[in-house]
């Protein structure tokens, strides 16, 4: 299926020039408008191009780490299910990212304190976020323990 940028790239215009002055928290699911992405990258639905973000960490009061949500079942270390307003959804959690509250249209919920926890560890784990996890790094990644080379 053809997407058709051109709409979006429109649509992102006047969010660039919305005033945002939106209280929002940790832990909030938030209707957003996240546009037409490329490859596998999450889209929204509709005229606004809207999907369910939760809020991650609050960065500022412009700016937050989200994460999208999607109502199709998802399987996989990559994702893990929450309930929203008693129906359950997987956040895509290799979706990660920045986002900017100009994308805000309304909140929907909080999550529950529990399935917020949830996702953090599920966080961690995909993320190797932990101390003991940079111990199991492979050859390659950043500050993996080089081996001494000696020049004779």
């Amino acid at each position: 299926m053809q997407k058709d940028f051109d709409i979006w790239n429109n649509k992102k215009k006047s969010l660039e020039g919305k005033e945002t002055d939106f209280l929002f928290r940790t832990g909030e699911v938030w209707w957003s408008s996240v546009g037409i992405n490329i490859g596998e990258e999450s889209c929204g639905k509709g005229e606004t191009f809207r999907r369910p973000i939760l809020v991650v960490r609050k960065l500022s009061r412009q700016n937050f780490i989200g994460v999208p949500l999607s109502t199709q079942p998802k399987i996989g270390s990559w994702f893990t299910t929450v309930n929203i307003q008693g129906k359950k959804q997987a956040v895509l959690l290799y979706q990660i990212k920045m986002f900017s509250t100009r994308r805000f249209q309304r909140r929907l919920t909080t999550l529950d304190e529990a399935d917020f926890k949830q996702v953090k560890e599920k966080l961690e784990q995909l993320l190797e976020l932990s101390v003991d996890n940079h111990q199991n790094r492979s050859p390659g990644s950043v500050g993996y323990p080089k081996s001494k080379v000696t020049i004779a």
